[in-house]
C-alpha cells in the first residue's frame, strides 16, 4: 500500500476542504481557540499530555511528561485511575498537531506526528492484556475518528512514506476487523456501542479499496441504526441519563452523517431520526448560559457546537438557535469554509415552546424565557440510566437569573475509593430521603445492590404557572411512598411539597446542595443564597422541621470538585408527613423579601377544617404579589364540596390563587 494509494481520495470525500483556507479562517476569528490548540500541540512535542480541551471525556490537571529520549510508555497510568491510560490512547492530541501544523506551517508538528503515531503501531500490539488497555475497544473505536481526521492534515507530507502507509493502512484495518469481531448485545445498549461503530465507518471511509469500504461502512450503518432504535427514547434523549455521553452518542451520529453524505451513502432513516431527536432534547434541556446540565456522569459543556452541526445537517433554524450564529473553530475544520459559508446563511429561529416536559426520561424543564438571564428548573423523575447514571430520583437544578442555585453534583470520579459514591448518592442531589437510607444503593462504580421505580405524573402549564408530580418506591419495603409536587408560580418563585405516605413513625429529610459559585446560610426556617449576580431563598414553612449546614461536594470537570454548602433538612412523625419549602429570588438589584406561611384548608360547604394530612395551603407573598397554593394530599370534596383557604375558593387536588386578581375558581393544576 503505497501512501498515494492509502490517499488516492480527495477532501471532498471527507471533513474539511480546503486546510489551509480553513486554518486562515480561524487564524482570523478564533485566535484564542488557535492559540490554545498550538499550546496544546507544543506540549505534546514535548512528551508532555495535559486534557483540557473542551470535550475530552476525562479531563486531567496535572500532567504527564515522558521523558523526550525514551519511549513513550502508552500503558502509563498514574494513581489507581485508568482513565488517563483511555483517555491518553484515544489519541485526540494527534488532530492538535495536525491543526496547529496548518496555522503555523510549522514542520516540528509533523515530525511528532508521526514520531507517535508509528511508535504506537510499531510498539503496541493488540493482545488479551493490552484489550483491557491501549486497544480496550472502546478506545479503539474512538482512534477510529482521531486517526482518520488528522491523517488527513499530513496526507500530502513528504514523511507520509509508503512503508509508513503501509503501516498505517494495516493498524486501521486492524482497528476495523477488531470493531466488528467485538459486536455484542452490550453494545446495543450501550454508548461504547454507538463509539466504537461510529469510529468503524471513519475507518471504512478511509479505506481506498471499495469492497472494503462498502463492508466497513455498511455494518457500522446497519449497527447505529439498531443502536439508533434500542438507545433513544422517544423524548430524544440517550437512556443512560448523562447530557455528557448523550452528546457524545449525538456527536457520533452527526459525523457518521455528514461524511454518509459526502460520500453518496444514503445513511439509515433511524440515524437521521436519531439525530434530530436528540438534538431537540438538547434544546429543551440547554441552560442560560448555553451548556448542559451535569446530570449523571456529566461535565460542565457547551452544547452549541453540537447543535451547530445539527442545524447544518438538518437546515433547520431552530436548531441553530440553539447554536452558534456562525460556526465554532472545530466545526469549521470538520465542516469546512464552505460549509461553514452555508451555515452563517441559515436562519435563527426562536423556538416555539420554552418548557418542555421529556416524558419517556422523565426530565422536565421550567423556563422563564429564552434569555441568558433567565430562570430554569429541572426535575428528574425517571430511570437511572445504570452505570452513568446517578440516584437522583426526584432531584431538582435550580437556576435563577441564568446563575447556578441549586446544582447537581458532577461525577469527579469513576474510581470508588477516590469517593465515586459521594457523587452518586442521593444525599449529593437535591431529593428526599426517609430513615437515614438511600433510595437506590451502589455497589461499585457501575452497578447497584438496590434501584428503585420511579412514577412518573402529571406536567403542566397554565395561566402563566407551571406544575410537576412525580415520586418513587425506593421505600416500599417500609411500607412508605414518596412523592414530590413542585410549583412555578412565576418570577422566581416556586412551591416544593414532598409528601410521606405510610404508616408509622418515619423522618423524613431533604438535601440541598447550593452552587460553589456563592454562599448560602441558614437561620429560623430561612435558608439564603447570595451568588455573584442573583440572592435567593428557600422558606421551610412546615412545622416541627431541623435543619443543619454541612459540606458537600460538586465536580464541574472530571478529576476536579469543589466544596459548597449542603442543607440538610429533617422532619420525623408518625403516618402521612409533609414537608412544604417555598422558593423565591432572583437578581440582586430586584431582590425582594419573601413571605411563606401555612394556612388552614377548610371545606366551603361542611364548614369543617381539614387536617394537614389530608390538605395543606400555602401564603406566598412579596412587596407586589399575593398567592394562595391549595395542596390536597388526598381527595377530599365528597359528596359535593369545595375546598377554601383565606378566602381562597375552587375545586381541585393544587389549586394557586392570585389574590390581586380573583379568590374564586383559581387555576387548577391538578384534579
Amino acid at each position: 500500500m503505497t501512501a498515494k494509494e492509502l490517499f488516492k481520495r480527495g477532501n471532498e470525500f471527507f471533513f474539511f476542504d480546503d486546510p489551509a483556507e480553513t486554518a486562515a479562517l480561524c487564524r482570523k476569528k478564533y485566535p484564542e481557540d488557535c492559540a490554545h490548540i498550538i499550546r496544546v500541540a507544543d506540549e505534546v512535542c514535548r512528551n508532555y499530555f495535559l486534557f483540557d480541551l473542551e470535550h475530552d471525556l476525562e479531563r486531567t490537571w496535572e500532567p504527564v511528561i515522558f521523558p523526550e529520549d525514551a519511549p513513550i510508555d502508552w500503558e502509563y497510568r498514574p494513581g489507581n485511575d485508568p482513565e488517563f491510560t483511555f483517555q491518553f490512547n484515544r489519541h485526540r492530541f494527534l488532530i492538535c498537531l495536525g491543526q496547529a501544523y496548518w496555522l503555523t506551517g510549522n514542520s516540528a508538528y509533523e515530525t511528532h506526528f508521526f514520531r507517535l503515531l508509528m511508535d504506537f503501531i510499531d510498539h503496541i500490539r493488540r493482545t488479551p492484556k493490552t484489550e483491557q488497555t491501549t486497544w480496550r475497544i472502546l478506545e479503539a473505536g474512538i482512534r477510529g475518528e482521531n486517526w482518520v481526521k488528522a491523517l488527513r492534515y499530513f496526507k500530502d507530507s513528504p514523511l507520509m512514506t509508503d512503508e509508513r502507509a503501509e503501516k498505517i493502512w494495516k493498524c486501521l484495518r486492524e482497528h476495523g476487523e477488531y470493531i466488528i469481531e467485538m459486536d455484542s448485545p452490550y453494545r446495543y445498549i450501550s454508548n461504547w456501542g454507538v463509539m466504537e461503530n461510529h469510529g468503524l465507518f471513519e475507518i471504512g471511509i478511509q479505506m481506498p479499496d471499495p469492497e472494503t469500504r462498502e463492508r466497513f461502512t455498511s455494518i457500522a450503518l446497519e449497527r447505529l441504526a439498531r443502536e439508533a432504535r434500542m438507545q433513544i427514547f422517544d423524548d430524544g434523549v440517550q437512556w443512560e441519563q448523562s447530557p455528557m455521553y448523550h452528546n457524545e452518542v449525538f456527536h457520533c451520529f452527526e459525523d457518521v452523517l455528514l461524511l454518509a453524505g459526502r460520500n453518496g451513502i444514503k445513511a439509515p432513516d433511524e440515524l437521521w431520526e436519531a439525530m434530530r431527536k436528540m438534538a431537540c432534547a438538547n434544546l429543551a434541556w440547554i441552560r442560560p448560559d448555553h451548556r448542559q446540565i451535569i446530570m449523571g456522569d456529566s461535565d460542565d459543556m457547551d452544547l452549541r457546537d453540537y447543535m451547530s452541526i445539527a442545524a447544518y445537517l438538518l437546515k433547520d433554524p431552530v436548531l441553530k438557535y440553539g447554536g452558534f450564529s456562525e460556526l465554532d473553530f472545530e466545526s469549521l475544520w470538520d465542516i469546512g469554509v464552505k460549509g461553514a459559508r452555508e451555515y452563517a446563511l441559515l436562519e435563527s429561529r426562536r423556538p416555539d415552546f420554552i418548557s418542555a416536559a421529556l416524558n419517556d426520561s422523565g426530565n422536565y424543564y421550567i423556563r422563564s424565557s429564552w434569555e441568558e438571564d433567565a430562570d430554569l428548573l429541572h426535575f428528574h423523575c425517571g430511570t437511572m440510566g445504570a452505570g452513568h447514571g446517578h440516584s437522583d430520583k426526584l432531584h431538582v437544578d435550580l437556576i435563577l437569573a441564568g446563575e447556578d442555585v441549586l446544582t447537581d453534583s458532577g461525577r469527579y470520579t469513576y474510581v470508588v475509593d477516590r469517593g465515586r459514591f459521594e457523587f452518586k448518592n442521593p444525599d449529593a442531589h437535591n431529593t428526599v430521603t426517609v430513615d437515614g437510607e438511600f433510595f437506590t444503593q451502589c455497589k461499585d462504580a457501575w452497578e447497584c445492590s438496590k434501584l428503585t421505580q420511579p412514577v412518573k405524573q402529571l406536567f403542566k402549564e397554565k395561566d402563566g404557572y407551571a406544575f410537576i408530580q412525580g415520586g418513587n418506591l425506593g421505600y416500599m419495603h417500609k411500607g412508605v411512598f414518596v412523592n414530590r409536587k413542585i410549583v412555578s408560580l412565576g418570577d422566581g418563585l416556586y412551591v416544593i411539597a414532598d409528601e410521606l405516605y405510610g404508616g408509622g413513625d418515619h423522618e423524613m429529610e431533604q438535601y440541598w446542595n447550593f452552587s460553589e459559585r456563592g454562599r448560602a446560610a441558614y437561620e429560623n426556617g430561612r435558608a439564603v443564597f447570595t451568588g455573584e449576580r442573583v440572592k435567593a431563598e428557600l422558606l421551610f414553612v412546615s412545622p416541627g422541621c431541623q435543619a443543619a449546614l454541612g459540606e458537600g461536594k460538586i465536580s464541574r470537570h472530571y478529576n476536579r470538585y469543589e466544596t459548597r454548602t449542603r442543607l440538610g433538612v429533617k422532619r420525623a412523625g408518625k403516618g402521612f408527613q409533609s414537608m412544604i419549602t417555598v422558593i423565591g429570588g432572583g437578581k440582586k438589584d430586584k431582590e425582594r423579601r419573601i413571605r411563606a406561611s401555612l394556612i388552614p384548608v377548610r371545606s366551603a360547604l361542611k364548614g369543617i377544617t381539614y387536617p394537614a394530612s389530608m390538605a395543606e395551603a400555602v401564603k406566598v407573598e412579596t412587596a407586589k404579589q399575593e398567592y394562595v397554593v391549595i395542596l390536597c394530599h388526598q381527595e377530599v370534596n365528597s359528596p359535593t364540596d369545595l375546598t377554601e383557604a383565606d378566602g381562597c375558593m375552587g375545586y381541585g387536588n393544587v389549586i394557586v390563587f392570585d389574590k390581586r386578581k380573583s379568590c374564586t375558581g383559581g387555576t387548577v393544576l391538578c384534579y
